[in-house]
């Protein structure tokens, strides 16, 4: 799942929802208004399976951005581009429906998609789930519910074999939140992970291999708000069979500052906005890089540079290459290619981080993501 963090660096105002703490793990039958964290142990009762798995499809041998349309018109569409900045594939579908928190507030909601090592998966307003590859085959194949507040977020595992789910009923005071997995193909092996409510919501952000989800802690409802405000605030590595929290990434006073990779993530001290923390899935700290002020940070897929945005001067600076980009990057596509997405008045753009080479897209849309998934 894709995590749409540019838009959290300009809510305007202070920050609030990056102050509060994370709640304790509470049982997976809980209905407290605490903010949602996986539980500790979850007792779990798999349905049989609907049949042997389907082959996964080939993954991909090279990589890929993934541009997401405007989610405010009628449909939008999903673009995935080459290091050489050329549009490879494309669709479209209908826009899932904004949702609120009882008319008071904005539900606060990830983009649509998410990738396997294969193909990207996207969502559709009825709960369609469909696939695009770089070949441009296409196709559905599950639907999540979707109705009125209720709004699904999914994760597609890296061999196409499992989805984790995410269905958050937005209400006046936060969102219910239901955490299901089950086979991508045909719904078999469906086991219920978690339940909770209260003024935090969970979005299923990738799998982490085939043997953990990563689920980000999230504020369920916005009015606007400072820096880092309408994002995740940490990320928790779950067993997807019993949803056992094996490691916290982040917290409230080091809160995600940009999309997750394969190596790991990016936290920045939220008591100065000056330090910014690179963290492995065990949650170990590898370095801190400075920055001035809340910034996206995003971690490449080696684990080696840190790109970060600086939205004043319109660049982007390649923190562990010493380089400069004139682009507004919002994620990478390898490890030496970064995309920079766009709309209307911005074009997107990919720019090569040994060459300092950057080149314009032919498509529009914002990061969401890349080709192989995972994280």
């Amino acid at each position: 799942m894709v995590v749409a963090l540019i838009t959290s660096f300009a809510c305007g105002g202070s920050s609030g929802a990056a102050a509060h703490s994370p709640a304790q793990q509470a049982s997976p039958s809980s209905t407290a208004t605490s903010s949602p964290s996986p539980p500790a142990a979850a007792s779990t009762t798999p349905q049989a399976s609907a049949g042997p798995a389907s082959p996964s499809p080939a993954a991909v041998t090279g990589a890929y951005g993934v541009l997401v349309g405007a989610q405010s018109g009628a449909n939008y569409t999903v673009t995935l581009v080459g290091t050489d900045a050329k549009v490879v594939a494309t669709a479209q579908a209908s826009t899932p429906a904004a949702v609120t928190c009882a008319n008071a507030a904005a539900g606060v909601v990830p983009l649509p998609v998410s990738s396997s090592n294969s193909r990207l998966y996207f969502m559709d307003a009825q709960g369609v789930i469909r696939f695009l590859a770089p070949s441009g085959d296409t196709g559905r194949v599950t639907t999540v519910p979707v109705a009125g507040a209720r709004r699904s977020m999914f994760a597609v595992s890296p061999d196409d074999r499992r989805i984790a789910v995410v269905v958050a009923d937005f209400n006046s005071g936060g969102a219910a939140t239901r955490l299901y997995v089950e086979d991508l193909n045909g719904g078999g092996n469906h086991i219920e992970l978690f339940t909770q409510g209260g003024g935090f919501t969970l979005w299923p952000i990738g799998w982490h291999g085939t043997t953990s989800i990563v689920v980000a802690k999230v504020p369920a409802c916005t009015q606007g708000g400072g820096p880092l405000c309408c994002g995740p605030q940490e990320l928790h590595v779950i067993d997807p069979a019993t949803a056992v929290r094996r490691f916290t990434i982040g917290g409230s006073g080091c809160v995600i500052a940009g999309a997750a990779s394969p190596a790991g993530a990016v936290c920045e001290d939220t008591a100065s906005y000056s330090k910014a923390t690179v963290l492995t899935w065990t949650a170990a700290t590898v370095r801190t890089v400075g920055v001035a002020g809340p910034t996206p940070a995003n971690l490449s897929p080696d684990g080696a540079l840190v790109a970060l945005t600086q939205f004043s001067t319109g660049s982007t600076f390649i923190n562990g290459k010493d380089r400069t980009l004139a682009m507004q990057a919002c994620g990478w596509i390898d490890s030496t290619h970064v995309l920079a997405g766009g709309d209307a008045q911005q074009q997107p753009r990919v720019g090569n981080v040994s060459t300092g080479a950057v080149v314009p897209v032919a498509a529009q849309g914002v990061c969401g993501g890349r080709l192989p998934g995972g994280v």
